[in-house]
């Protein structure tokens, strides 16, 4: 579900209960988007008789672009040592500061805290930290008292948006790029909700998100669902009993935003997390719910992964370039010998020409342009064209030069073609493991693969980068610790240093992946055990989300590592194999 309006309204209230005035102790900005608040409050304990209680919160403000998010998190994040210069500014100014009101300018998705501070002459001070959290649009803004903008996490000038400037000294106000309704006024009709629906013929669910602001598609879909009126029925075919019932389920809708009556959920289909919402969504009634105490809890449990997910992918850009790049141009590469490789496919032809006309050359006619023999090979005639102003031997000498010179080539072109093979292979598992990784301390292991490889040149003096990420560590319902590594190099150390013999190594077959170990620890192992194993070879590869996929699995004594093979290359010659689904949902994961 979108980050809606009606979502930051909760997002608002559950702000107010917890941190309203209370005083922002830290402010730190672990990435270049993102604001992470430290705040302190103070709590009555009636158990206590009354007794105050100092409560800590970190509120963490993403104006990520992809994932634009605001909620409130137990896991501090590492910051630069150097802090950028808005969260300088920010320390100046409210270090310290007590936060007075947290609002939304109606159900637009905009946080509005002002923040009441001392200055340097111990004057009382205000100012406002307003977060926008619209999209690409998303930003971070500090104003003072008047409305003048300080400084944005992002500055937007008037060469990239012509609605509104982003920059110190300019005055601050809510964009209007779009002319839509406030769902929160009190002198809405239901005559003019109505008309608004019906002015465009569009899907019934557009039309309702696109004139009213803070509604997502899917709180639309709801509503017509509640109306019993079909979402995608045009907007102008609309009967007056459907408008009734659409008004009258539009209005029930917005009343529960305006006394705040949420509970946060997530639903979930076949195990996966499908939409999550802070009202009732009826329409998937028949799917499984899962009720949170807070809409925080709730987004860091459905977004966490996909925050990490999309931050590794955007630091990853640069490494995912110099692969596809490299990528491609081996692939290019390829195709070229592999033509090359098939047009010497005639040399063996050349080879009977010659020896034929060894043999036969005194039946052909002088200046002839072709001379017919039988082919003591095969037993059939044969037609040999000729060169008319050369002898059969001069012409059989030249079908020998033909021949020495395409097989000099083939020679060459298999162990090109061969290496061309294996250099697009290996690069595909780079893509494969930078698809698997979750850490930056991944990206750096991947990173430095590359330079060793001469992909990229290595920085610094050539200092080797210290490699922290260490691989998976998973175990299975029947006790038996599995291991996954993340890149080439972990496979390579998993495979032929933590394996032992007896242990059983798992791949997914003839695709990119990672390498799995179970360790049997001298034990006949379950088979579950073995599926689960499965599993995670078929997730770590490049067929994870596949419901079938062809794993093969065998003794790590099995598995050879060949002469000058790339990292993680291995070969085996007897194997087993089973066809597994990709879900590792229900596999234990150990953290270390």
């Amino acid at each position: 579900m979108a980050f809606d309006g009606i979502t930051i309204s909760c997002l608002v209230e559950e702000m107010k209960e917890k941190i309203l005035n209370g005083r922002i102790y830290k402010i730190a900005q672990p990435e270049k988007d993102e604001l992470l608040l430290t705040i302190k409050c103070k709590k009555s304990r009636e158990e206590a008789g009354g007794e105050r209680e100092a409560l800590q919160h970190r509120l963490l403000l993403s104006a990520d672009p992809s994932l634009p998010l605001a909620y409130f998190t137990k896991d501090n994040k590492k910051s630069p040592m150097t802090a950028p210069n808005f969260c300088m500014l920010l320390r100046k100014h409210i270090q310290n500061g007590r936060i007075v009101s947290i609002t939304q300018p109606g159900l637009e998705r905009i946080i509005n805290i002002e923040i009441e501070h001392l200055n340097e002459l111990g004057d009382l001070c205000r100012k406002q930290l307003i977060v926008e959290l619209m999209g690409k649009h998303s930003n971070i803004i500090f104003c003072n008292e008047e409305g003048m903008i300080m400084d944005s996490i992002k500055h937007i000038s008037g060469m990239v948006s012509s609605v509104r400037e982003v920059l110190p000294g300019r005055e601050y106000f809510v964009p209007q790029t779009e002319k839509k309704e406030d769902p929160l006024r009190e002198d809405l009709s239901k005559e003019h909700f109505l008309s608004l629906i019906q002015e465009k013929s569009m899907p019934l669910y557009k039309s309702i998100y696109s004139h009213f602001t803070g509604i997502s598609p899917i709180a639309a879909q709801e509503i017509c669902y509640l109306a019993e009126v079909d979402s995608d029925k045009p907007s102008g075919a609309v009967g007056q009993q459907e408008a009734d019932r659409l008004a009258e389920a539009y209005f029930a809708y917005i009343k529960q935003v305006k006394e705040k009556t949420y509970q946060p959920f997530i639903v979930y289909e076949k195990k996966e997390p499908k939409e999550y919402s802070v009202l009732p969504l009826t329409i998937y009634n028949s799917l499984e719910r899962e009720e949170f105490q807070s809409l925080s809890e709730l987004l860091e449990h459905y977004y966490a992964a996909k925050s990490t997910v999309t931050r590794i992918r955007q630091k990853s850009v640069d490494i995912r370039k110099v692969v596809q790049t490299a990528l491609e141009r081996n692939i290019k590469k390829y195709d070229l010998q592999c033509r090359q490789l098939k047009d010497t496919e005639k040399r063996e032809t050349y080879k009977v020409y010659g020896e034929l006309l060894h043999t036969y050359g005194y039946q052909a006619e002088p200046m002839a342009k072709s001379v017919r023999v039988e082919n003591y090979y095969t037993g059939e005639m044969l037609n040999i064209p000729l060169d008319p102003d050369l002898t059969a031997l001069e012409n059989a000498k030249k079908y020998f030069q033909k021949y020495n010179k395409l097989k000099r080539t083939y020679e060459a072109l298999t162990e090109f073609t061969k290496e061309t093979k294996e250099e697009i292979e290996h690069l595909e598992t780079v893509m494969t493991a930078l698809d698997i990784a979750v850490l930056e301390e991944d990206l750096a292991q991947i990173k430095e693969e590359l330079i060793e490889s001469g992909y990229i040149r290595r920085k610094g003096g050539g200092k080797k980068t210290k490699l922290t990420s260490r691989p998976y560590h998973f175990i299975s319902k029947d006790g038996f610790h599995m291991y996954v590594g993340k890149n080439n190099y972990q496979n390579e150390e998993l495979t032929f240093k933590l394996a032992e013999g007896n242990d059983w190594w798992f791949h997914a077959k003839g695709i990119p992946g990672s390498h799995v170990i179970v360790k049997s620890g001298g034990k006949e192992i379950a088979d579950s055990t073995f599926e689960e194993a499965g599993r995670l070879a078929a997730h770590f590869s490049k067929a994870r989300g596949q419901d079938k996929v062809e794993i093969d699995y065998v003794e790590k004594k099995q598995v050879k590592k060949p002469a000058g093979g790339k990292p993680g290359f291995v070969v085996y010659y007897t194997n087993y194999s089973l066809m597994i689904d990709s879900d590792i949902s229900d596999i234990k994961e150990v953290k270390e």
